[in-house]
């Protein structure tokens, strides 16, 4: 007789779980609160959905800086190059781009949606739209849930994919802490994690909407003064602060922001030196030499951020070009390599991308994602307290987890 298998949660971690649990012959049912699938997978990559990192598993390890150890046999069981398969030969064609990033070449983020969710069509999965409140535990097993319309489901495994608490609208609203929780699980605290920062400075607002490619950043812990991550790529200010995907990265390397504070310094110049960029400068001042400053840096900069960067050098905004000091000069260039931006908070959980915290991993076994308080209880996805930098690792995680979980909830 086959295994009943209950997934709650109908996200990439879930999705796969199920398809592949109902590959080993079980009876599938998918409970999800959405009636859609994949709700917060189809606006991921801003809709286009980076599906994976094309690398090797020892390098997506280094790309997880919350426990990624655990991960080990996860990834090792369905790795990228795996996902990028699986994919394929379910009729989605998908491109590398820089970075390692995976996308459909389609670059629609539903055609990912609408694979997974064939897949688990083809696999005769059931999906049910209900919330599920609370598990059904005898002997210290699970043997089923109860709905919040007071249906009970009875099963013989079943694997908890509710995703984090990111975006709520999309249905992560952290349900998977609450059950979790019930049956004895430390939850380790949710916070935020690739998410926008907020910062203290005025200029960031003067400057919003502004966006930069081929920056360089280094983020330093002020409480130490030591640097703590780099990353080079493309940003944005906005009116509460800064985003985009180098500071996404830089936010999962912040820790503790009650306690402590942390300066963004930007290279706005990465490709030239301090020497080049003086030389450059130089170039540019002796072609306006009868200009004003605020009218000679159109050629080096976006015109919102000219008077920012003025300001900062501490040079009149009416120095003609050719009477401005070495002095001066030096400090406009020292501005240009290290643009400091203060960060005092992250911006809401609500809209971060991913949640750092969740379910312990020292109490489910990395080898089988099956907790170790409960029996036939098992967990896959961001509701686990593991995170990675942006570029794919995430979902990664979820495919990676989900599969071991699906897989090994299928044995007797």
């Amino acid at each position: 007789m086959a295994l009943k298998i209950l997934v709650i949660g109908a996200g990439p971690a879930g999705m796969i779980a199920a398809g592949n649990a109902a590959l080993c012959g079980c009876d599938v049912t998918i409970a999800d609160i959405n009636k859609r699938v994949g709700r917060k997978l189809m606006i991921t990559g801003k809709g286009r959905c980076n599906i994976t990192n094309n690398c090797t598993p020892q390098d997506f390890i280094g790309n997880v800086p919350t426990n990624g150890r655990f991960l080990y046999s996860a990834i090792n069981s369905f790795t990228p190059q795996d996902t990028i398969d699986f994919f394929e030969s379910h009729g989605l064609n998908v491109k590398t781009e820089r970075g390692s990033r995976v996308f459909p070449c389609s670059d629609k983020a539903v055609d990912v949606v609408d694979t997974l969710h064939n897949f688990i069509k083809e696999t005769k999965c059931k999906l049910i739209n209900e919330e599920i409140t609370q598990l059904i535990v005898v002997d210290n097993t699970v043997i089923g849930v109860q709905t919040l319309s007071g249906r009970q489901i009875l099963a013989d495994k079943i694997i908890i994919a509710t995703g984090g608490k990111s975006y709520p609208l999309t249905g992560s609203k952290g349900q998977g802490y609450k059950l979790a929780e019930q049956v004895g699980h430390t939850i380790v605290p949710v916070k935020p994690s690739l998410v926008s920062l907020i910062s203290a400075n005025g200029y960031c607002l003067e400057m919003q909407g502004l966006s930069l490619k081929n920056v360089s950043i280094s983020v330093i812990d002020d409480n130490t003064n030591k640097e703590i991550f780099t990353d080079f790529g493309e940003m944005l200010f906005t009116h509460y602060g800064v985003s985009g995907p180098i500071i996404l990265s830089a936010s999962s390397h912040m820790r503790n922001m009650d306690n402590a504070t942390y300066t963004i310094n930007i290279d706005l110049k990465p490709a030239l030196s301090t020497e080049q960029l003086d030389k450059r400068i130089l170039r540019d001042f002796d072609l306006f030499k009868n200009k004003d400053l605020a009218n000679s840096l159109n050629k080096l900069l976006p015109a919102t951020m000219i008077p920012v960067i003025i300001k900062l050098s501490g040079i009149p905004f009416d120095t003609k070009c050719n009477s401005i000091t070495k002095e001066q000069r030096s400090r406009l260039v020292s501005v240009l390599k290290k643009l400091p931006v203060n960060v005092r908070g992250f911006r809401p959980i609500d809209e971060a991308i991913v949640t750092s915290g969740g379910v312990a991993v020292k109490e489910i076994n990395p080898k089988t994602m099956e907790s170790k308080l409960v029996g036939n209880l098992y967990f896959a996805g961001e509701v686990i307290d593991v995170d990675a930098y942006t570029g794919g690792f995430n979902l990664q995680i979820a495919y990676s987890t989900g599969y071991l979980a699906g897989i090994s909830a299928s044995k007797y």
